[in-house]
């Protein structure tokens, strides 16, 4: 970043912007119900260099959208919030090498909040950056996307790409058993682990894998990051490429996440500033959100043909927590990004009055059930028995 400052370049550098063309003092935009609009729509060659977009509220209604070079399917598409490292619907500050946010609110639902993107995104021909308002209200949208040109579309450029999932819940074989207990300790290998983990990012093509966030509520009151990552590139073999020892390793911290926000990696939102009053009984042992990240820019995970990044959800995926992600990767040409749920189904899971969890099955957008085998099924009926 900083070896480029003192290299002087012909490029053109520009903004779109909410400003108020009557030259008043109403720098925003009014989104209607259901309605798409236009942030910025950009000729290539050029790269987006900086996204910056503050708001009150909508972080899971609304959908980031970005298109390349006219291609049919959007590269980019991601609730709002989630983009920007903040999972749930939740505000939080925090400070990242490629986004960053800022607010009053801290751990607070649906509150105003600033918004920043500095991950580069070249593109060849042209760029549309939209918004969706997903809600049932008017969207009120501050923004900034800024841009430069290109004197070329250098050979071996990548396109950025961002999606959405979201397993609500994750549907794993022994939530009622206690974690880092002989009946978890569970093989999972092969193709148990392939067809069964938590999918980050399966996409085709090449590219580099650049990282992601993962947002968990943790319905369990227990430890919920003892799943291993495994990552395989280029198709199916065991071991994986790259095999982890536990969620909070992936995430590059020990024994547990921690209240901190690094450049590479850390916790946007921390489950301890989400209990809503951790001195009252109810609450002992109880549980929050999280939204850790990663971001692997000295180490990217490079493929040629395709990638298929997954993490364990519980050591052999036997818990059922909500889980969500948003992946972060190059490509060589544009790629369609996953659809995202409805609305309804990527809305938070919030508490009652009691402090209880209000899980909806109207809302609920479950993942496959986990696969046991024969040791599962054995370890589960031992506890049943018990």
């Amino acid at each position: 970043m900083f070896s480029n400052l003192t290299t002087l370049r012909n490029r053109k550098t520009g903004r779109s912007s909410s400003w108020d063309r009557s030259g008043r003092n109403a720098d925003l935009w009014f989104i209607p119900p259901g309605e798409a609009v236009v942030l910025a729509d950009i000729a290539g060659p050029a790269q987006i260099t900086h996204i910056w977009m503050t708001q009150l509220d909508h972080y899971r209604e609304c959908l980031l959208k970005i298109t390349y070079d006219d291609a049919p399917f959007p590269s980019l598409l991601v609730p709002l919030g989630d983009f920007f490292c903040l999972g749930h619907g939740m505000v939080n500050s925090f400070q990242s090498a490629l986004f960053s946010a800022s607010t009053h609110f801290p751990y607070q639902f649906n509150k105003p909040c600033a918004l920043n993107c500095y991950a580069p995104m070249p593109f060849a021909r042209r760029a549309k950056v939209e918004l969706i308002n997903e809600s049932q209200e008017v969207h009120r949208q501050y923004f900034y996307v800024d841009y430069e040109t290109l004197e070329a579309f250098p050979p071996d450029t990548g396109y950025f790409h961002a999606e959405f999932r979201r397993a609500n819940p994750f549907c794993g074989w022994g939530p009622e058993i206690g974690v880092n207990t002989p009946p978890t300790d569970q093989p999972n290998l092969e193709r148990q682990a392939w067809e069964n983990n938590y999918v980050i990012l399966e996409t085709k093509g090449r590219g580099h894998y650049l990282g992601c966030n993962l947002s968990v509520t943790n319905f369990t009151r227990n430890w919920w990051g003892e799943g291993d990552d495994m990552i395989w590139v280029d198709g199916y073999k065991w071991p994986p490429d790259l095999h982890g020892t536990g969620s909070e390793d992936y995430f590059n911290q020990a024994f547990g996440m921690q209240p901190n926000a690094f450049l590479r990696n850390g916790s946007s939102i921390f489950e301890g500033g989400t209990i809503p009053n951790p001195e009252i009984e109810l609450y002992r042992g109880d549980s929050g959100y999280q939204t850790s990240y990663v971001f692997h820019l000295e180490n990217p995970v490079r493929f040629t043909q395709e990638i298929k990044a997954t993490i364990e959800i519980g050591h052999a995926n036997h818990l059922a927590n909500e889980v969500s992600s948003v992946a972060y990767w190059y490509a060589e040409q544009p790629s369609a990004a996953v659809s995202v749920p409805s609305v309804q189904q990527r809305l938070p899971v919030r508490r009652d009055n009691s402090g209880r969890w209000m899980q909806d099955l109207a809302r609920e957008c479950p993942g496959a059930p986990v696969q046991m085998t024969e040791e599962m099924k054995g370890a589960k009926a031992g506890m049943n028995h018990e």
